[in-house]
């Protein structure tokens, strides 16, 4: 009886973390998203679309609930580049989110991409 109350047990222990590393999610890499974020934007100054080849909006010009907004529903039509963020992957966008996000306005530690 015991034997089996202790493996009822450790299967329900097993099924709950398994649910949650499920939803806990993919996160991004926030370095690789600093690092796409910026050459997108370098590869859109060669290009002629913007003067400058520094991001538009750093980390800080949002809080973390603008930044989930922006990337939930798509739109990048703030970021200008569309031709550079449309061919942007999954992951990458993963990565920028996670970099953006991290250093929001009202995170622990805000940054400005420089």
């Amino acid at each position: 009886m015991l034997k089996r109350l202790v493996l009822a047990l450790m299967a329900l222990v097993f099924v709950f973390t398994t649910i949650g590393i499920g939803f806990a999610g993919e996160k991004g890499n926030a370095r690789k998203g600093k690092y796409t974020y910026k050459n997108v934007y370098k590869s859109c100054n060669k290009r002629g679309e913007i003067d400058s080849p520094r991001p538009l909006l750093g980390p800080d010009s949002k809080t973390q609930a603008q930044w989930k907004r922006t990337f939930d529903k798509k739109d990048f039509d703030q970021f200008k580049c569309s031709e550079e963020w449309s061919k942007l992957s999954e992951k990458d966008l993963n990565d920028i989110y996670t970099y953006l996000h991290n250093y929001a306005a009202d995170s622990p530690s805000p940054a400005k991409c420089k």
